[in-house]
């Protein structure tokens, strides 16, 4: 596995929660404690970290009252947060070789048609169900190298062991400043190998723009469009929800850069294609709300 580090190799003290041996804890038990047993702890595990974790804590129930439109209970709050451990614990599964095949949801004909050709693209994800997961997975499709683009962080040993098995279609580009992007990605770009990013989270992103999105108008990263644009990349953007020993895809039309299109053309056609998303994104969120994987506070809103 190659590691691009936006060519400084510069790394980030930035680290997951928990005990640096938590992972390797939870693998080894999954193997030895039967899931009767096991999930229990896993439960209250989880209870847990929401007692200790008060920021988290603090921006799950800021997420919730807007997903649910009321004042969440603890009882929901142990729920998202528990979403979450079950989500890693997938992870760690998959990771030690249990299939996990994907379907695709209505709607999703743009992905279907790209992961059975392969090519150049921009792929981008939010941090939302098994989204993350189905990353990993695209780099052993056995159809073309895949770029991951990630913040480097310590305690990643469920990246790492995902890395291992599905790591030889699979290249990093670790970006801790946002002025790393642009230079770190020439060589990907160069390539006809997919660049898969996330776009949700504006801390590492150099553009950004305002969307709707849980009932404001709300900051969102914008970079894959300008890269598209520089790399003459189609675009398409695309989740994973878990589903009983599957995940179903859900994806995005795919958006082209057009010859001879002006800029500014281009970005009103992109703005729309990236609204679109992040409503078909709310809607699964209706419906699966527990699914939102970020436990920071939510996208800055637009001021008043």
């Amino acid at each position: 596995m190659t590691r691009l580090d936006g060519g400084n190799g510069a790394t980030s003290e930035a680290r997951n929660p928990g005990p640096g041996w938590g992972y390797q804890f939870l693998r080894i038990t999954d193997k030895i404690v039967p899931e009767a047993l096991f999930r229990p702890l896993r439960a209250i595990g989880t209870a847990i970290a929401v007692a200790g974790m008060a920021d988290q804590r603090r921006s799950s129930r800021a997420y919730l009252r807007e997903i649910l439109r009321r004042e969440p209970s603890l009882m929901e709050v142990c729920r998202h947060f528990f979403a979450f451990e079950e989500a890693l614990m997938l992870r760690l599964r998959v990771a030690n070789g249990r299939p996990y095949p994907c379907e695709f949801a209505p709607g999703a004909e743009a992905f279907r048609e790209w992961y059975a050709r392969g090519g150049p693209v921009l792929l981008g994800t939010f941090h939302f169900g098994v989204s993350d997961l189905l990353g990993f997975q695209l780099g052993g499709m056995g159809r073309g190298r895949v770029y991951l683009v990630r913040q480097r962080v310590g305690n990643s040993h469920d990246t790492e062991r995902l890395s291992a098995r599905f790591g030889q279609g699979l290249q990093f580009i670790w970006i801790n400043q946002p002025s790393e992007m642009l230079f770190a990605l020439k060589e990907a770009a160069s390539s006809e190998a997919a660049i898969a990013l996330q776009c949700d989270r504006v801390d590492f992103s150099a553009k950004t723009e305002m969307f709707e999105f849980l009932g404001a108008r709300r900051m969102f990263p914008f970079t894959i469009y300008h890269l598209s644009f520089i790399f003459g990349r189609p675009v398409i953007l695309s989740v994973g929800l878990p589903a009983k020993g599957h995940s179903i895809l859900h994806a995005s039309p795919r958006f082209e850069p057009l010859p001879g299109e002006t800029r500014e053309a281009g970005l009103v056609r992109a703005r729309a294609h990236f609204q679109d998303f992040l409503q078909q994104l709310e809607k699964l969120l209706q419906a699966q709300p527990y699914n939102w994987f970020n436990f920071i506070p939510l996208n800055p809103k637009a001021a008043p």
